[in-house]
Parts: C-alpha cells; sequence; structure tokens
C-alpha cells in the first residue's frame, strides 16, 4: 500500500513541481491525508480544466465579436476599461485605468497605438454569452490597425465625444466599417459633462451618416453610466458570426508578436472547424508546416484553454521561430488539405519614409534583429536595406505618418534598447523617363524613389509626379479663414464645404503629401485654437514641378544633406538649409562657402569664417612693410591649404541635418 502511495504522490508532486523527500518515515494515516490533498487539488485543477472548456466551446449563437471605433480621446479605452469592470476581468475598487493599453508608449502619451483584444464572458437572461472585444487606436497614423481589427468583427461600436461632436477620424472609420457591412452601434460618450450637448451631436450624426436618434445610446464611461445597456444592445444587435464548425480548419491572421522564450505569437479569428494542440497546420502564404504547442484566450492576460472553435478569437504558439514566417492576413488550415483562402484585408502602403541607422556600425546586427521583431508586431511598416557613406550600412523604413514613425522610434528604445539614428522623413516620387538606354538603365519608363541621392538626371526625365492625399477638416465656422489660408499656403485644392449644423463645417482639400507629414497638424491645431480635427487618404500621383536642392561646401556638392522640394518652395529651404549649417558645422583652418544649388543656379549662400591666428601679435612696432608682409605670407598659405583641403564633417553633424 506504502508503495502505491508514493507512486500516486510521485505523479503529482511532478505535475505542482513540489519536492517530496522519500527517505521521511511518516505514519499510515498521515500519507493518506497528505495523499488525498494532492488528490484533491488536482481534481479541483481537473474541474477547472473542464469549466474553462465548456466556456471555450460556448455555442456559436452566443459569440459576439466587435470592436471601439473612434477619434482621438473620445474615451475608448476609458469604455473598455468599464466593459472589463461589469464583466468581471478587473476589479473596481483597485482603481486600474487604461488597462488595454499595455505599451510603455501609450501609457506616456495617453494614446492607443495598438489594438487589443480581450475575450470577456458576460451572463445575459440566462444564457452565457463569449464577448471578443478589440480595442482600436483613433489616429489616422494607425488606422491600419483598425482595418485588420474589423475582419474580425461582425459590428462595432461608434464612439462620439458628446462635447467635441463627429471629427475627421470619426467619419473615416465609419466608412470603413460601412464598407464592410459590419452592424454600427452608436454611442455618445461623455454625457456627464456640462458642456455636453448630446441633441446637438444627435443631430450631426443624423446629418453625415443617417443614423436614427433612437438608434444612438448615451452613456459616461467614466461613472459607467449605461454601460450595462450598451452590453446588452452589442448583444442583441451584433449578429454571431457566420462560421461552421464542421468544416476543415480555416484561420485568419491578424496579429502577432514576439516572445523571446516560445517564438512568434499568433493571434487569429477562427473561421471554420477547430483546432486543438498537438494539430498539424500549414500556411496558404509560405506552405510551411507547424505542430500547435499551445492555444489561449485573452481576458486580457494569456489563458489556456485545450481548444479554440469556430467564431472564436484567440492566439497560438507553434515554434515559429522566424519573424518572417508570420504574414499578416495570410490563412492557416490542416496539414494536407485543400481549402479556400479566407478574404483577408488590403495591405498598408506607407506614405512617409525615413532612414534608420544604427549609432553606431558595430550595433547594426543587434539593430537588425530589434527592427524585424517590432515590424512583426506592426506590419503597416514596410523595410528595404539602404546605406549612406555618411551613417554607414541601415534601412529605409516606411510608415503611415508621422506620429507612426515617432512611435515606431521610441518602442525601438524603450522595448529593445535600441538606439537609432532617422533621418528626416520624406515621401516617394515618380519619374517618367525617356530613351531606350535610360529605360533599360533603370528597369522600366517609370521608377520610384524616396531617397534624394536616387534623383534622376533632369536631361532624362519626362515627368516628374508627387504623391497627393484627400485631406478632411472639421471645424467650427469662426476659423474657416485661417485654416483655408494654411491649406493654399501648403499647396492645397479645396474641392468641398458641407456644413455639419449651425456651426460646425466639413472641408475637403487634395494636399500634396509632402506638405503635411511633417508640422502641418501643429499648425492646424493652432491657427483654430485646437478645434479643429484632420484626417487623409491617398489620393494618387499627380504631375509636380519638383528640383533637387544639392547643397555644396566650398563648390563640393554633398549627396547626403540633398532633399527634394517643389519649385517654389526651392529659395525659402535653400536658405534654411544653410542658415542651419551655419550653426552645427565645426569651424575649420580655412573658409568655407556653404551653398544651395538647384540645377546648377546658387539660390542662397552662407559663409562660415575660419579660425584665424594673429601672426602679428609679435611685432612691437617697425615698419608696416613686414606686418603686411606677415598677413600676405598668411592668406598665401590659407590659398594653397583650400586648394588641397578636405572638409571634414563629424558623424554629429550629418545626424543633426538629417534629424531636422
Amino acid at each position: 500500500m506504502g508503495f502505491v502511495y508514493r507512486s500516486s504522490i510521485t505523479l503529482c508532486c511532478k505535475k505542482l513541481c513540489v519536492r517530496f523527500p522519500y527517505s521521511v518515515r511518516t505514519e499510515r494515516k498521515q500519507w493518506f491525508r497528505f495523499s488525498q490533498r494532492l488528490m484533491n487539488v488536482a481534481g479541483a485543477d481537473s474541474e477547472s480544466r473542464k469549466n474553462n472548456g465548456e466556456i471555450n466551446t460556448v455555442a456559436v449563437s452566443n459569440i459576439r465579436n466587435f470592436s471601439i471605433i473612434a477619434h482621438v480621446d473620445h474615451g475608448k479605452s476609458t469604455l473598455a476599461d468599464r466593459l472589463l469592470e461589469i464583466a468581471g476581468v478587473i476589479d473596481p475598487v483597485e482603481g486600474q485605468t487604461q488597462v488595454l493599453d499595455m505599451l510603455q508608449v501609450e501609457k506616456e502619451r495617453g494614446i492607443t497605438v495598438k489594438a487589443q483584444t480581450v475575450s470577456l464572458s458576460y451572463k445575459y437572461k440566462d444564457h452565457e454569452y463569449l464577448l471578443n472585444l478589440i480595442d482600436t487606436p483613433g489616429h489616422v497614423d494607425f488606422s491600419n490597425e483598425v482595418s485588420r481589427s474589423l475582419a474580425a468583427c461582425q459590428g462595432v461600436i461608434l464612439l462620439v465625444d458628446a462635447n467635441q461632436g463627429v471629427q475627421a477620424q470619426t467619419v473615416a472609420n465609419f466608412y470603413l466599417a460601412f464598407c464592410r457591412e459590419l452592424t454600427i452601434i452608436p454611442v455618445m460618450n461623455k454625457v456627464d459633462l456640462k458642456n455636453a450637448n448630446p441633441d446637438a451631436v444627435t443631430e450631426q450624426l443624423k446629418t453625415l451618416f443617417g443614423i436614427n436618434e433612437k438608434d444612438v445610446l448615451r452613456v459616461s464611461a467614466k461613472f459607467g453610466t449605461g454601460v450595462k445597456e450598451l452590453i446588452h444592445a452589442v448583444i442583441e444587435r451584433v449578429p454571431p458570426p457566420k462560421v461552421d464548425r464542421k468544416a476543415p480548419f480555416r484561420a485568419l491572421i491578424y496579429d502577432s508578436w514576439y516572445d523571446r522564450y516560445r517564438g512568434t505569437i499568433i493571434l487569429m479569428y477562427i473561421r471554420d472547424g477547430s483546432l486543438k494542440i498537438a494539430d498539424e497546420i500549414q500556411s496558404v502564404h509560405t506552405k510551411k508546416v507547424y505542430t500547435v504547442k499551445s492555444l489561449g484566450l485573452l481576458r486580457p492576460q494569456e489563458e489556456q484553454v485545450p481548444l479554440l472553435a469556430a467564431g472564436q478569437v484567440g492566439f497560438i504558439t507553434c515554434n515559429m521561430r522566424s519573424t518572417k514566417e508570420a504574414h499578416i492576413g495570410d490563412t492557416f488550415h490542416l496539414k494536407d488539405m485543400t481549402v479556400e483562402p479566407i478574404e483577408g484585408f488590403k495591405p498598408a502602403q506607407p506614405m512617409v519614409f525615413a532612414g534608420v541607422y544604427p549609432m553606431d556600425q558595430s550595433q547594426h546586427v543587434a539593430l537588425r534583429g530589434a527592427i524585424e521583431k517590432l515590424v512583426l508586431n506592426d506590419p503597416a511598416v514596410s523595410v528595404s536595406v539602404d546605406s549612406s557613406p555618411a551613417l554607414g550600412q541601415g534601412w529605409r523604413l516606411g510608415f503611415l505618418g508621422l506620429l507612426h514613425l515617432e512611435v515606431f522610434s521610441q518602442r525601438l528604445e524603450q522595448e529593445y534598447g535600441a538606439q537609432a539614428v532617422l533621418t528626416a522623413p520624406s515621401v516617394t516620387y515618380k519619374a517618367k523617363i525617356i530613351g531606350e538606354k535610360n529605360i533599360k538603365h533603370y528597369g522600366g519608363e517609370e521608377i520610384l524613389f524616396s531617397n534624394p541621392s536616387h534623383f534622376p538626371p533632369t536631361s532624362i526625365i519626362a515627368e516628374l509626379q508627387e504623391p497627393t492625399v484627400m485631406g478632411t477638416i472639421i471645424t467650427p465656422d469662426t476659423f474657416i479663414g485661417s485654416i483655408i489660408s494654411l491649406c493654399m499656403e501648403r499647396r492645397g485644392i479645396q474641392k468641398t464645404a458641407t456644413n455639419i449644423d449651425n456651426n460646425r463645417v466639413m472641408m475637403q482639400f487634395i494636399l500634396p503629401l509632402n506638405e503635411i507629414i511633417v508640422d502641418f497638424h501643429d499648425e492646424l491645431k493652432s491657427v483654430s485654437s485646437g478645434y479643429a480635427s484632420f484626417d487623409y487618404e491617398d489620393h494618387g500621383y499627380v504631375p509636380s514641378q519638383l528640383v533637387k536642392l544639392t547643397i555644396m561646401l566650398n563648390g563640393v556638392a554633398v549627396d547626403e544633406l540633398s532633399t527634394i522640394v517643389h519649385i517654389s518652395k526651392a529659395v525659402s529651404c535653400g536658405r534654411k538649409m544653410c542658415e542651419k549649417l551655419k550653426e552645427i558645422i565645426p569651424r575649420q583652418m580655412i573658409q568655407i562657402a556653404i551653398q544651395a544649388c538647384v540645377g546648377g543656379k546658387i539660390v542662397a549662400r552662407e559663409t562660415l569664417k575660419p579660425y584665424r591666428k594673429d601672426v602679428t601679435a609679435k611685432l612691437y612696432g617697425g615698419d608696416v612693410t613686414r606686418r603686411m608682409k606677415l598677413l600676405r605670407r598668411q592668406a598665401e598659405g590659407k590659398k594653397k591649404m583650400k586648394m588641397v583641403a578636405n572638409i571634414g564633417l563629424p558623424r554629429e553633424t550629418f545626424i543633426d541635418v538629417l534629424k531636422r
């Protein structure tokens, strides 16, 4: 009997990671009590897994997949906190805020930059429902996160601030959901504010989107007013997913991230069939086969489950060690089975490009690994290898906007400790080439380039084109004049102007992308006292008079400091560039002429004075001819030095200029 007890206890102890000393002599009664206690623990653990399995295999009719979409600072994260509290995921007494904003950059900036998924269990009318909630970003630079999240949803909560009303990104997000034919639940937040005007905002929703005022829910995410009614509306209005659990397994990848111990973790929406541990799955895109090691739900912490069924959103690990194997929008299926790929979503088109280089070339390998892992979590970033004579080997990264670029560089430093140099942002231009030899040399009649050093010679260019965007601005009518003036200064063309209500106007402008990527949003907020909102979308390429602004130091062109500008901005940009270079270039023993040149014509110039040694200091009197002789000899020596001198610019100078 004693042997049986020890064997049972050994198995249980191994399961619970407990070391039990076999050499201890104990009475039979104590052995029996201890073994019974371990068996009870194991039984409870088994019952827990059974319960998890029951929740995990909830009926399709009781599953609701939905997202929260809104403009920046309309209360998405706060509403998500209240939903988690009502579902019992977090304790309201502890005062946790922005639970789904897990990144450090999100907490510091107070905005959501990464869509986060959480699975909630909620009981309504004696039925247990599984609510898969996705909290999405609100800034236009992260619209790709919203688009990918909607691929796994059947409905959305369209959140509008009762004080600010409908904003530019509200309009963009509405049409993203509308084009996917998702159920839209309009919700008005912050109705507790004394300046709130719910009736006026309801009228805006009716005017812009044709939403019936009876369908608009009024909530206060801060105090939880009306949030339970919102959950009930989601259950009643959002349809269950259209899936088939009897069909072969199919799943859509819509997010992924990297773990140093488990490799790539994939977040997927199960479209058909079911998946369990040890199943062999295959990628439609790469054709590679993987063995499922673990399955789980995000609640929001990871919770392991034995099975994922159609209609659910969960994560898997399968020893995928290379970050290049996880393609967002890819379809997974069981090994050796033929299935129809799931219709994914339109891949993001980068609009802003910047060079990324290591602070020291010895950090090149570490920075490359950090970029690969971060791009896995942010697939909207495009990567291509680039090099610079001044900065060495690096990469050319494409982003959706300037804020996207800033957040990416901040995450590189915070999450991976990578110190990188980012050059000034630029956009991609098109050039039509003439001449058969030139076309063969460049590989086609039309070439794309974002680096000024790749600007083709003007003699072989038939036409240059630059990217444009359709910008949507919503503003109080008080600031219409100043906003129109700002857009005209940025070479904008007004297309439409629509009155939303008695006080607010929605205007649309066609703007060159190069004019808005740096400081347009800041200028817009400045001229409108912070009331105007801005959103943009790609509007294609248009012919433009572009020139290459070349910087020369003592007549020698420095390609690393060159830039591409519109011909109307060449003189002003050249002056600013020369003035900045005069401040940051270290003085030399010779005079340096800093010139900005366009096609052989000098458009701006600054002169950096040399160091001067007082060669006449030792003179104490005598004839003036001796003084003149020493000064003439010094001038001749500097002239010879200038003829053979190479102006050495330290690496820090290039960094300061390129980061302008």
